[in-house]
This record gives structure tokens, C-alpha cells and sequence, in this order.
């Protein structure tokens, strides 16, 4: 169906190829597994969730997937944040993956207010 624009699903492809690189850069310098996997999942799951979102059968069904997609990017956050606390990757790569990961989720945000305004004024008439 395509729902969302191909350059903004390229974007955040982008953005969760870097989160896969952290979490083998975590994992290969003998960080915490755990934390690896749970970067990869929290890497994957986002760029999962909006690619399901872009085929979604429903308004309802979009909004949906793009909520659980803004949770993943939140979870992300977190994850950066204590990369970035524990000093585990150079600030300058932590510091654009933050940037970028706080741009996606007020560009997620928007998405997910403006399906929920559009689906409350399509009910009410």
C-alpha cells in the first residue's frame, strides 16, 4: 500500500543499520551480551514495526504499528543513553545517534497524532 514516504523508511533503515553496528561493536568488545541483544532488538524492532506500518491494512491497524514503532524508538533512547553513560562507543557517534533517534520520534509523534485526529474526525461525522 505504501503509507509512508519511501525516503522517510529509508531514514530510519539507516538509522537501525547503525543500532545493529553498536550492538556488534558492544558485543565484539566484550561488553554485556545482554545489553547487545537487547540494542539489536530495540534496533530492529522500530524499523520492523514502521515497515509493517507502511503495509498496514487499516488506519487502525497503521496506527497501531507505528505506536508500538514509537515505544521501540524510546526503548532505543534508553539504550543510547546508557551506551553513552557507560562511555562504551566515542561520544561523537553516540551523540548523532541520540540526535537522530530524538528527530525520529517527534517525526513519530506527529505521524501517529495526525492518524488519531483523522480517525476521531472521520467517527464523529
Amino acid at each position: 500500500m505504501g503509507r509512508l514516504d519511501p525516503n522517510l523508511l529509508a531514514r530510519f533503515e539507516g538509522f537501525c543499520d547503525r543500532m545493529v553496528g553498536l550492538a556488534e561493536d558492544i558485543e565484539r568488545e566484550g561488553r554485556s551480551r545482554r545489553v547487545s541483544e537487547q540494542v539489536l532488538g530495540a534496533g530492529a524492532g522500530v524499523g520492523a514495526n514502521l515497515f509493517e506500518a507502511d503495509e498496514a491494512l487499516s488506519r487502525k491497524d497503521f496506527a497501531k504499528c507505528v505506536g508500538i514503532a514509537l515505544k521501540e524508538i524510546n526503548e532505543r533512547r534508553f539504550w543510547l543513553r546508557l551506551a553513552s553513560r557507560r562511555a562504551w562507543r566515542p561520544e561523537p557517534s553516540l551523540s548523532s545517534l541520540l540526535t537522530e533517534a530524538e528527530e525520529l520520534k517527534r517525526i513519530l509523534g506527529a505521524i501517529l497524532t495526525r492518524t488519531r485526529r483523522a480517525d476521531a474526525a472521520t467517527s464523529t461525522r
